[in-house]
């Protein structure tokens, strides 16, 4: 056939058998649509802070940053020696130790969870009462004023016989006393601990929606995290995986999974020594946590470590290179968010992240700006893979390890294009980009 000569196009089946099948699956394109709406585009912080109820103050956010900033002084003054604790490449000493700073002066905590389960502990209840209303009044204030975290809220207690009650009314008190200082901030997030069952999950979704029917809010303004810290929220007694079932017992509700270290460590059995978030009993939770939540929106997140950075430099340095090492594994098993449990643990968070971001940026960069050209080269990259490449460029700027410039610089591309990148429509997915 000569060259230019236009193909016969032939086929063989009736029009209507496509109609046919498009009907049947109709269904099934409706479920997924719901079941798996994909992530919601949305910023996650890198790490959740834990505070007590009965110490979070107005200025903790800046204490944390003033005392994160007091202990790199103290024990890593210099790029040189921040990079020499944690074995960073000398292309990276400088620009981490600089940005670290800069986040700690700028924004020290990106999420922040007032704590009124286990690190509050059972208290009267007229103290928790006051302690709650005084959350919501110090969050209010915070958003008023500039001063609060992207994201804040509390940790109620579970919804177990012993504690429901409390933990119902705490929510209440809480979420009243923002509706009366002006309404709920945009960046609200609540969450419930220790669930164990999906109709735990439930019993929140029909609670929420009270509040919000007696408030006039619009129907699924509240969402909420799941914290997993029980075997059974993993593996049912039927053998099915609990945690899946959880997300849907949510109704769309779930905004995120979150692993407890320790309590599910103490669970399974392992002695204390050993209870750490790469441990295999938790490699093996968080894997099944992944796979349950992926293309549901909601987002999972590690657990933190009980090693403080505490003491003479020696010991401080020993508790920087094990949440460094933490971290590190975290982000490279798509981990993206974890616990910091003490202010000097966020210096090496952001060190981490900053540091897992920028030695990789300009090799994404490069091979997004390829596929967005579609000027080839030596990886062949599909949609689903510039997807997983604009997503890590987008993470990458939204906790400040990256600029817009020197992406845009690279990749020849604003951030609305790599947001277009990150969010494709699901069939696009499965068309190659060669």
């Amino acid at each position: 056939m000569g060259q230019g000569q236009q193909e016969k196009v032939a086929t063989s089946l009736a029009g209507a058998i496509s109609e046919e099948i498009s009907a049947s699956l109709a269904p099934v394109d409706a479920e997924l649509e719901r079941r798996y709406p994909g992530d919601p585009g949305s910023r996650q912080p890198v790490h959740t802070v834990y505070v007590p109820g009965d110490v979070f103050a107005a200025d903790t956010i800046r204490s944390w940053g003033d005392q994160a900033l007091a202990l790199l002084d103290e024990h890593a003054p210099d790029a040189a020696s921040f990079a020499a604790v944690l074995g960073l490449a000398d292309e990276l000493a400088e620009p981490v130790h600089a940005r670290v700073r800069a986040k700690l002066e700028r924004e020290p905590i990106e999420d922040l969870r007032v704590d009124f389960e286990d690190g509050y502990g059972p208290r009267p209840d007229a103290e928790e009462d006051e302690a709650a209303a005084r959350a919501a009044r110090l969050i209010a204030e915070a958003y008023e004023n500039g001063t609060a975290a992207p994201y804040m809220g509390i940790r109620m207690k579970c919804m177990e016989a012993p504690v429901r009650d409390r933990g119902i009314r705490t929510l209440d008190i809480f979420l009243t006393g923002l509706m009366e200082a002006g309404g709920l901030p945009d960046g609200l997030v609540l969450t419930l601990p220790k669930v164990t069952y999906p109709e735990q999950v439930t019993a929140m979704v029909r609670l929420l929606e009270a509040f919000e029917k007696a408030h006039g809010l619009e129907p699924g303004r509240l969402g909420f995290e799941i914290q997993i810290e029980t075997s059974q929220s993993i593996l049912a007694a039927d053998g099915t995986a609990t945690v899946a079932r959880m997300i849907q017992a949510a109704e769309g509700r779930a905004t995120g999974l979150h692993y407890g270290t320790f309590d599910y460590s103490a669970c399974l059995g392992v002695s204390a020594a050993y209870q750490a978030s790469d441990h295999p009993a938790a490699d093996h939770a968080k894997a099944i946590m992944q796979v349950a939540a992926a293309g549901t929106g909601v987002r999972v997140s590690d657990g933190s470590t009980n090693v403080l950075p505490v003491g003479p430099t020696e010991k401080v340095h020993d508790a920087w290179r094990l949440h460094y090492g933490l971290t590190r594994r975290a982000l490279s098993r798509a981990y993206y968010q974890g616990w910091d449990m003490h202010p000097g643990h966020i210096p090496t968070r952001y060190a981490a992240v900053f540091a897992f971001y920028r030695e990789g940026f300009e090799q994404a960069s490069a091979r997004l700006a390829r596929y967005a050209n579609r000027a080839g080269g030596d990886v062949m990259d599909e949609p689903a893979t510039a997807k997983a490449l604009s997503g890590y460029l987008l993470r990458g700027l939204d906790c400040g390890a990256l600029d817009i410039a020197e992406v845009a610089r690279l990749t020849g591309l604003t951030r609305a294009d790599l947001e277009g990148f990150a969010a494709p429509r699901r069939g696009d997915l499965t068309v190659s980009a060669q």
